[in-house]
């Protein structure tokens, strides 16, 4: 479900799975790392953009796969321990990541966002963190939102399932730029990574290099480590196990 193709200097990165809603697997988590790892990798390589077909950008993960899951809720835990990865990945790599957010992003598609250098978000887009609902706590996602959105709202939106608009995300600095309509989303973030991947490479990467820094990334994979503990921590006790039962029972 993931495509990977280069436009010239900018790498499109495309979660290819309309029919699910662009649903995430933890095979497409890990290739996410995959990929946004290796950009060090290549010097054809100076921007990325991160983007999803169909409707939406992402609905989160695909939890159908955790139907037939056992009591210790493994296929959840991977999601999660992929998600953190791929976002780690993002945040860490030397070329800026540009992610167009379409119509939605949810639960884990919403986590992505805070790997992005720069979110572009039609207004009425469906943002969020539902995932209390299931008895598991957003918790990997919050070393991320909170260097987008500040401590309070961190707070606010983990501790609230609802979801909000893009407005909304803008107010709080999840989304840097915002455009009416959804189909305006992945043309104007495109702009946007080739305009970052027409810079100077070397002054890029030590910008952000510098940004990283001077934003206590240093301390990121510390914090990503014991966020995502605190996610694991209860996806096989019985509350969340007994929500995550009760999705195929209605």
């Amino acid at each position: 479900m993931i495509r990977v193709e280069d436009d010239g200097p900018v790498r499109i990165v495309t979660l290819d799975r309309p029919a699910k809603r662009n649903a995430l697997t933890p095979g497409a988590l890990d290739e996410l790392a995959r990929v946004f790892g290796a950009g060090t990798e290549s010097s054809d390589c100076r921007a990325y953009l991160l983007r999803g077909t169909g409707r939406v950008f992402c609905s989160g993960f695909d939890l159908d796969l955790c139907r037939d899951d056992g009591p210790e809720q493994n296929i959840m835990r991977s999601f999660l321990e992929g998600l953190s990865r791929a976002i780690l990945a993002m945040r860490s790599s030397d070329r800026p990541v540009v992610l167009a957010a379409h119509g939605a992003a949810i639960a884990g598609g919403c986590a992505l966002l805070g790997g992005a250098d720069v979110v572009v978000a039609d207004r009425g887009a469906k943002l969020g963190y539902p995932v209390v609902r299931l008895g598991i706590s957003p918790a990997v996602s919050a070393p991320f939102l909170l260097e987008s959105a500040g401590a309070g709202a961190t707070r606010r939106r983990l501790l609230d399932p609802a979801l909000f608009d893009g407005a909304e995300g803008a107010r709080i600095g999840l989304v840097h730029e915002l455009v009416e309509g959804r189909e305006d989303v992945g043309p104007r973030a495109h702009e946007i990574a080739r305009s970052l991947a027409a810079k100077p490479a070397l002054a890029m990467k030590a910008t952000k290099k510098w940004a990283m820094e001077v934003g206590g990334e240093k301390k990121m994979p510390g914090r990503a480590g014991r966020a995502l503990e605190a996610s694991l921590s209860l996806v096989s006790g019985d509350e969340a196990v007994e929500r995550l039962v009760g999705l195929w029972k209605k």
